[in-house]
């Protein structure tokens, strides 16, 4: 899970994890990063949600989402750290569907897909497609998902000297360790007004749950 704050009114902010446990690395369900920022139009709210990530080129081709990983974007609009909406994501035959914009049946880490609440569905963008597939969906909600490039820059190598005590600060510029490495991105564009911001930010975290198969509607 990955997990950050953010101001309604504008701003940009980004967690990231690219070092997990050995149960999750490298598999389908190894989240990277949750970016949330406002949206090109002011009255949208932006969360890209990245996995699967340090796929070279060679590799990125044959990576994929899987049917049964659940992604899942669960949002606190009122600041009780638990959540009042859920946005879900899933593979099915070459696209990803979009269910939520609801108060999930579970909170925690006991999960549904909320299939009561379809908001809509996206071609998979192949690797290397000169133009990226966005679908509209309902509420106005725009959906992309396909593999990019990793947006995270880290000088992992610097990190390491700091750490060994062979140096005390980055360099200026640095050296990007995920230059030239890819992720598999989930993008969704939410009007403002449906996330019901109570005190005017949210907290927002992402997750990814194994299930036995992607139809139906049972719990997780």
């Amino acid at each position: 899970m990955v997990a950050c704050a953010v101001l309604i009114v504008g701003g940009i902010v980004y967690a990231a994890d690219h070092n997990d446990a050995p149960a999750v690395k490298g598999q389908t369900t190894d989240i990277t990063d949750i970016y949330v920022f406002q949206g090109k139009d002011p009255n949208n709210l932006v969360f890209a949600g990245n996995s699967q990530g340090l796929l070279a080129p060679s590799a990125t081709g044959a990576a994929a989402f899987s049917p049964n990983t659940l992604i899942q974007f669960k949002i606190d609009n009122n600041g009780d750290n638990v959540e009042d909406l859920v946005i879900q994501a899933i593979y099915k035959d070459g696209q990803i569907n979009f269910f939520g914009l609801c108060r999930p049946s579970y909170a925690g880490t006991r999960n549904k897909i909320e299939t009561g609440n379809f908001l809509g569905s996206v071609q998979v963008t192949p690797y290397g497609a000169h133009s990226p597939i966005v679908a509209t969906g309902a509420y106005g909600i725009k959906f992309f998902a396909g593999p990019r490039d990793d947006p995270f820059f880290f000088d992992l190598d610097q990190f390491h000297r700091i750490t060994g005590g062979m140096a005390t600060s980055f360099n200026n510029p640095g050296t990007d360790t995920f230059a030239g490495t890819n992720v598999l991105s989930i993008v969704i564009e939410v009007p403002k007004s449906l996330l019901h911001a109570t005190k005017g930010t949210i907290n927002t975290w992402m997750t990814t749950s194994l299930a036995e198969s992607s139809g139906g509607g049972g719990a997780l």
